[in-house]
């Protein structure tokens, strides 16, 4: 089965949020600064910018959530709203098609509510435009008529609190960008703070689970406290089969052995990809689209799903001539690397 990219199918491993995650996940979300876990300098920063809006009694300044997804931008956008006892309006770029839509919501927006727009970067470039003026004055023109007897009638709106979240913190204009008062870049999890987080979804699962357990999950999350928390469910599914009142280590290993996920959270996908580059091409060089062939995915389901794993951990590089693969990755897969192969520690050259 082929793999949509941004939409990673079956892949337990896969950081977006699935359908069979939306009531779990939102349980498990922390209501408040205080309990978030990870992100401390982000959370520090957005107390005080909390704290000073409060004493003034006016809304926040918009703020820019950038990094991957699962990381918790939107749990920080329900947490701002709570903070600040306001409502929250949630969208997202791709739902919003015309200028239109994005008047409408912003013309029944109430004092000091909150609008949380996911993925930003996709805003269509009218509604984009349409909100520089939203965000700075407070305002949108309204355009009546067509042609030479077209009219922009000026409707105030109140003083809200704009939060856009972006993976892709590259595609956003300069013009939106420096519209926004507070930019935060969330950077993935330790594994220590992954363990807190496993820890606490646990107790809120009515789970037992043992100190190795839970450190085992957190070695194979990836980073990624959403992937954390499917693995924990999975890792439950398993125990709770298998008659186990408390996970155990063996359980845990047992459990994520079954999903093809290996100790360092590459799954088959990942592996596929890792041993074709290894096997069919000696460690490469090889051209993206060579590779995909070879492991019978397309070419954007390696690029956008497969490859920034590997490429983050230093199993493969890409450089102008093609992907390869690292000391590190030949070691991961149990090979080893010939003589000359690029080490963790090099510096290959980015894509021409």
């Amino acid at each position: 089965m082929n793999i949509e990219p941004g939409n990673s199918g079956e892949r337990i491993v896969n950081p977006d949020l699935t359908n069979d995650d939306s009531g779990i996940e939102h349980a498990l979300r922390p209501k408040t600064l205080k309990d978030f876990i990870g992100q401390h300098r982000v959370r520090e920063q957005i107390d005080v910018l909390l704290s000073a809006a409060r004493k003034r009694g006016s809304a926040a300044d918009h703020i820019l959530l950038s990094g991957p997804p699962g990381l918790g931008k939107t749990t920080l956008a329900m947490i701002l709203a709570s903070e600040m006892q306001t409502p929250i309006r949630i969208t997202s770029g791709p739902a919003i098609t015309h200028a239109g839509d994005l008047a409408a919501i912003l013309s029944s927006l109430v004092e000091g509510e909150i609008l949380f727009l996911d993925e930003i970067h996709r805003l269509p470039r009218p509604a984009e435009e349409l909100l520089y003026l939203a965000m700075e004055d407070f305002r949108v023109d309204i355009v009546v008529g067509k042609g030479p007897g077209a009219t922009a009638i000026p409707l105030q709106l109140p003083h809200f609190t704009l939060v856009g979240a972006t993976t892709r913190a590259g595609l956003l204009t300069s013009p939106l960008r420096d519209r926004f008062g507070f930019t935060a870049h969330l950077d993935f999890y330790e594994e220590s703070e992954l363990a807190q987080v496993i820890s606490r979804s646990a107790s809120l699962l009515g789970l037992e689970i043992d100190v190795k357990a839970v450190s085992e999950i957190a070695g194979r999350s990836r980073g990624t406290p959403r992937i954390a928390n499917r693995l924990l469910r999975r890792v439950r599914d398993y125990a709770q089969v298998r008659g186990s009142e408390k996970i155990i280590h063996s359980d845990a290993t047992a459990a994520l052995q079954m999903y093809e996920v290996d100790e360092k959270g590459l799954d088959r996908l990942d592996r596929s990809v890792l041993l074709a580059l290894i096997e069919r091409f000696a460690g490469g060089p090889v051209g993206l689209s060579t590779l995909a062939i070879a492991v019978g995915e397309e070419t954007e389901t390696v690029e956008s799903v497969a490859e920034p794993f590997l490429v983050r951990n230093g199993f493969m590089a890409r450089t102008p001539r093609g992907r390869i693969a690292t000391a590190l990755g030949w070691q991961h897969v149990g090979r080893t690397p010939p003589a000359g192969t690029i080490s963790l520690f090099d510096t290959p050259a980015p894509d021409a």
